[in-house]
Order: structure tokens, then C-alpha cells, then sequence
């Protein structure tokens, strides 16, 4: 289990604004794949099928862009333990030369699917997802 979770991203036409790279809008998607796919991943099945996400707070820091044909790596990593139904995600997006272009924290909040209703996160849950060192609830 790992507290990362890494893809390569390349840009397509649809990705390209007016301003001939990608949109903004474009990297938070991308951010929501990453976030994603690390939780189907790594997350016990039977939690996959109980539990969704919903973002609660971007903040995002544009360094640079790329262009159509051009490609990115973005990582998603999870720092520290829940807080609550509260987690929060740290992404960066890297280019070819290893330059980080784009550097993110999402805060997320879990969802029980029966319900509909923000719930705490169990440590079972977060386990894993946690940092070498573990998990203390807060």
C-alpha cells in the first residue's frame, strides 16, 4: 500500500485553450483521475463499494503549462491522517525535465453512498493510504 499514486498525463486538443495550453479546468480533472484511481487502487473493495469523495477546498498553484502533444506526470500523495470525514491530497505535475509546473492541496470529504451523508473516516479506511509512521485519529 503506498501513500502515492503516479500517471503520466499528455495533453489533446481538447485539453488546449485559447492561450495554446491546457486549460485550467483541465488539471483539476486531472487531479480528480489521479485522487481517483489511487482510491480504487489501493482501497479495500468493500470500501470502494460503501464510500465516495467529494472536494471541499482547491488551492492551486499555475507555475507553467504544456501544450498539445506535450505530457506531464502527476502524483497525488497523502501527507497526514484524517481529520474527520476530512483528507486532504497534495498533487504536483511534473514535466519531462522533471520541472513542476503545476502543485496542488485538495481537501476531500468522505461520503457514505447508502446515506448521502459526510461520515468520519475509519482508520481501517485510511490505512492504506498513510505515510510511513501511520495514522492517530484526530
Amino acid at each position: 500500500m503506498s501513500n502515492t499514486f503516479s500517471r503520466p498525463f499528455t495533453a489533446l486538443p481538447e485539453h488546449i485553450d485559447v492561450n495554446g495550453h491546457v486549460n485550467n479546468t483541465v488539471w483539476v480533472r486531472w487531479m480528480e483521475e489521479l485522487a481517483t484511481e489511487h482510491w480504487v487502487a489501493q482501497a479495500r473493495s468493500e470500501d470502494v463499494e460503501a464510500f465516495a469523495w467529494l472536494v471541499l477546498r482547491h488551492e492551486i498553484d499555475y507555475r507553467g503549462n504544456i501544450a498539445e502533444g506535450e505530457s506531464v506526470t502527476g502524483t497525488t500523495e497523502i501527507r497526514e491522517g484524517p481529520r474527520g470525514p476530512r483528507f486532504n491530497r497534495h498533487f504536483s505535475f511534473t514535466d519531462c525535465e522533471g520541472k513542476e509546473l503545476v502543485r496542488a492541496k485538495t481537501t476531500w470529504a468522505m461520503v457514505d453512498k447508502a446515506s448521502g451523508k459526510l461520515m468520519r473516516v475509519p482508520s481501517e479506511v485510511a490505512a492504506p493510504f498513510m505515510p510511513d509512521g501511520g495514522w492517530s485519529a484526530a
